[in-house]
């Protein structure tokens, strides 16, 4: 009974694995095999072992080579999603359009000019070599204590030659109580050094810049000046030799501004320093930490100003921002006139 059971199955793996080639189902031979092994009482002739042994090896490894395939066309799906996941370069966005415009992060500037994170590559003469593709942002902060402020910011930067960044950015500040004021700002960057130059990897970008300010201030009355220029050193590094990458950025300010020129200007100049540090744990979002040392002038001192921020790069071109933002306590009792806290959203786009 064993051994007819034995032929039974051995019967049905020959006629499947004919029709798998595309033959009908009673094959010569399944046939013989058949007839043969029930002749001989149930027992499969000795000369066919060695042939259904080869059979069967050969059935199992062309089974074995469909599921290879089979596998492959998989592990080719999960890659492709991998990689389109993935596929967003790290810092996308950056530098973004600050609040005045300027290619920076929120409250400062980068080394980095606008619109030159593009690492699309080209042979001869391109019109990118001269104009980078231009970006936008816009900002929105909320400053409810005690003041209960809602500054509105909207910035635009192009860089020529890869070298200088032109800008402009408009801001519009409603405080509660008095009249909205307006601030118009002119940037201009000057890369003086690329980063990693002469593939020195330990060198950062290092770049100038100015800013020429003009604020609506005659409806405050509340300074010397209605414009004024600010100059600015910056030093801008990405390190990827960590575990996850790291921007540093530091630098110095040369300004006459009171709350960065939206209650005016000073005769006198004052030399701040400003830091920005980001860590981007996955290369599509990136998490940090920005401050700016505030102005302190005879008469009149800025708090400083700090804000912890997440950008999250939804591809190469879009960026969305949302952040906490302290500007100084309200209530200090050393001279400082700070404006409170409130939370921070940016839309920015790179064309």
């Amino acid at each position: 009974m064993k051994n007819i059971l034995s032929i039974e199955l051995t019967s049905v793996f020959l006629i499947r694995q004919h029709k798998e080639k595309g033959g009908g189902c009673e094959t010569p031979i399944a046939k013989s095999y058949w007839e043969q092994s029930r002749k001989s009482g149930g027992h499969a002739p000795r000369k066919w072992g060695a042939y259904t042994l080869l059979f069967k090896l050969k059935y199992f490894l062309n089974k074995l080579k469909e599921e290879i395939k089979k596998m492959n066309k998989i592990s080719s799906v999960v890659l492709a999603a991998v990689v389109l996941l993935f596929s967003v370069t790290a810092f996308a966005g950056a530098p973004f359009n600050n609040l005045e415009g300027v290619g920076g992060i929120a409250l400062n500037p980068l080394a980095y000019t606008a619109g030159t994170n593009n690492t699309d590559k080209h042979e001869g003469f391109s019109v990118a070599d001269v104009f980078s593709q231009p970006q936008i942002g816009a900002w929105y902060v909320s400053l409810s204590q005690p003041y209960k402020i809602g500054w509105t910011s909207l910035g635009v930067a192009e860089t020529l030659f890869k070298r200088v960044e032109v800008s402009y950015g408009y801001q519009a500040i409603d405080i509660q109580g008095l009249k909205n004021i307006e601030k118009h700002n002119f940037g201009g960057k000057l890369l003086l050094l690329e980063e990693n130059f002469k593939e020195l990897n330990f060198l950062p970008a290092i770049s100038v810049g100015a800013i020429f300010k003009n604020t609506s201030v005659d409806k405050l009355a509340a300074s010397d000046d209605s414009s004024s220029w600010d100059y600015y050193l910056v030093a801008t590094k990405l390190i990827t030799q960590l575990p996850v990458p790291v921007l540093l950025s530091a630098g110095v300010l040369s300004t006459q501004g009171k709350v960065t020129g939206i209650l005016g200007y000073d005769k006198d100049r004052e030399t701040t320093f400003f830091g920005n540090i980001d860590i981007i744990p996955i290369k599509q979002i990136a998490v940090g930490f920005e401050y700016k040392q505030g102005a302190r002038f005879d008469d009149y001192k800025d708090a400083d100003y700090w804000n912890v921020h997440a950008a999250w790069f939804v591809n190469q071109n879009f960026t969305i921002i949302a952040a906490y933002a302290n500007a100084g306590d309200s209530k200090a009792t050393d001279g400082k006139l700070g404006l409170g806290d409130g939370l921070v959203v940016s839309l920015q786009y790179a064309f």
